[in-house]
């Protein structure tokens, strides 16, 4: 599976013209990142070749449906379903969800069955933090890409985001060291909360993801994640049954208008597309279900009265970003952290919580295999 959705990634971006971008092409970041990538270059940061650029030629085709098969079947049949995590020092962060892995387990040494194990865990558990891992993140971005992420399904390339210019495949998260970047602060709003799941626009959107930082500030910067398993089962049976019986529009465009308003229209790699999915979910691995939308891509449910949609999806909001009881943190400041959770069950928000006097650069990598489409 893994050599088949590589080579998908890579004939896609052959089709195109793809990877290597000319010096004319380089030299057209954002002012303010080609400012960054220079101090970075000039102090020896070790990852400023994985700064992000977003002017860009790259310009992809439209997605096309895939058959996705996730690798957490092969753990169901498993006799010993956690045995990667033998020996390894293993914690709950909550009872609900996410789970923290400090030692014992060495990513970069998995092989497909541990790997399966691996999808199968963060399935189950939503989240799960990896500490102790700079040999995966200091690993060849390209085994990360074709070996690691293409291992859970095709990755996807975002649409809008800021790149690597070598790694159009890694979706870049990027706060400069001055501490002004697209992570903007508040921006007129009282607090930062986002909460969502990604590019849930796709036709096929993600299930398992890999996220890791390269440089963080001291503190500050973690990110919430929320349980859409227990969400759902918080609710009275009879709103289950009702709500199971809805479709909700998801959108890009909205993203797409921001990306264009903050860096120009070339910095569009796919046109933005919209797509229609089940209000509720199933994980084809599990069984759960799970509730699947979010204030940032969710539009409008399907056949109701705008006034009757938005009451129900506010409502659905709500309950997601209030769900302290059934969210999780993940905390960054540790160097060598390694965040894995499924897309499918889980939304998140990063925690925009820094103020003009915490300096230090925040830059990661986001790894983003897309799965199945979603069905109840």
């Amino acid at each position: 599976m893994s050599a088949t959705l590589t080579q998908s990634v890579t004939d896609t971006l052959d089709k195109v013209g793809k990877l290597k971008l000319s010096g004319e092409e380089a030299s057209q970041s954002t002012p303010t990142g080609q400012e960054e990538k220079r101090r970075a270059e000039a102090s020896g940061y070790k990852y400023a070749h994985l700064l992000p650029e977003w002017h860009t030629s790259l310009k992809l085709p439209p997605l096309e449906p895939f058959e996705h098969v996730d690798p957490g079947h092969q753990a169901l049949k498993d006799p010993a379903p956690r045995s990667f995590l033998e020996g390894a020092a293993v914690r709950d962060i909550t009872p609900n969800v996410g789970t923290e892995v400090t030692d014992g387990v060495d990513l970069t040494k998995l092989d497909a069955r541990a790997r399966s194990q691996l999808a199968l865990f963060v399935a189950q558990r939503g989240v799960v933090v990896f500490k102790n891992q700079q040999a995966f993140i200091d690993s060849d971005p390209r085994w990360q890409i074709d070996d690691w992420g293409s291992f859970f399904g095709r990755i996807h390339i975002h649409p809008v985001s800021g790149y690597a210019k070598e790694f159009p495949e890694f979706h870049l998260v990027w706060r400069e060291e001055s501490g002004t970047s697209d992570e903007r602060t508040y921006e007129g709003r009282i607090n930062n909360l986002t909460v969502h799941s990604d590019v849930t626009y796709e036709l096929q959107p993600p299930g398992l993801t890999t996220l890791f930082l390269y440089d963080s500030p001291p503190t500050g910067g973690d990110t919430l994640f929320i349980s859409q398993t227990e969400a759902y089962k918080r609710l009275s049976p009879s709103f289950q049954s009702y709500l199971e019986t809805l479709e909700v529009e998801h959108s890009g465009v909205e993203q797409y208008e921001r990306a264009v308003k903050l860096h120009g229209a070339d910095t569009v790699k796919r046109q933005p597309v919209k797509h229609i999915h089940p209000l509720v979910r199933r994980h084809p691995v599990t069984g759960e279900k799970a509730l699947f939308v979010n204030r940032g891509f969710s539009r409008r449910i399907i056949g109701l009265k705008q006034e009757e949609s938005d009451a129900i999806l506010g409502l659905l909001y709500d309950h997601l970003e209030r769900g302290h009881d059934f969210s999780a943190r993940a905390r960054w400041g540790e160097k060598g952290t390694v965040v894995l959770w499924d897309n499918r069950v889980t939304a998140h928000s990063a925690l925009v919580d820094w103020s003009d006097g915490i300096q230090g650069r925040r830059h990661g990598a986001r790894i983003t295999p897309q799965a199945e489409r979603p069905f109840l």
